[in-house]
């Protein structure tokens, strides 16, 4: 076998590990790795895909924005576009890779509050007050608040 491909290979069962003990940015790190050694290696971009969305979580917080991969000042066009390509990518009829579910999830909510113009604004306002305030992840209850 190529010496490559045993390494990404190495690098994506290093990465699912990681994931499992709730090393997020560790996880997609070592993805990311075997993705640049073999970008073809099977389910690597939805792995790659499912840990950025874990990553993108890791203050207990969740930045629906970061979640999308997006600026805040995204319009609805690009929101609705990457949206599409995340939920095809997490799909958990087609991405196996371990939290993809929650990590669907987690995309399918970003896109019910961004897309829609009155959750938005009050989401941007609680997300600007809490960002301007400082607040500490440890000052937050849960993982799953949206701020």
């Amino acid at each position: 076998m190529d010496p490559a491909i045993e390494e990404a290979l190495r690098a994506k069962e290093n990465a699912e590990k990681l994931f499992l003990v709730k090393d997020f940015p560790g996880a997609k790190q070592y993805a990311l790795r075997a993705q640049t050694l073999c970008p073809q290696l099977e389910g690597i971009s939805q792995m790659v895909a499912t840990f950025e969305i874990y990553a993108a979580t890791m203050n207990q917080e969740i930045d629906f924005y970061s979640v999308l991969g997006l600026d805040p000042s995204a319009d609805k066009s690009l929101l609705k576009k990457r949206y599409k390509k995340m939920a095809v990518l997490l799909h958990p009829g087609k991405n196996k890779t371990v939290g993809a579910n929650e990590a669907f999830k987690l995309v399918s909510e970003a896109w019910a509050v961004l897309s829609d113009n009155v959750r938005r604004s009050s989401y941007d306002a609680k997300r600007n007050k809490h960002l301007s305030a400082g607040v500490s992840s440890s000052e937050t209850s849960s993982r799953f608040d949206t701020f």
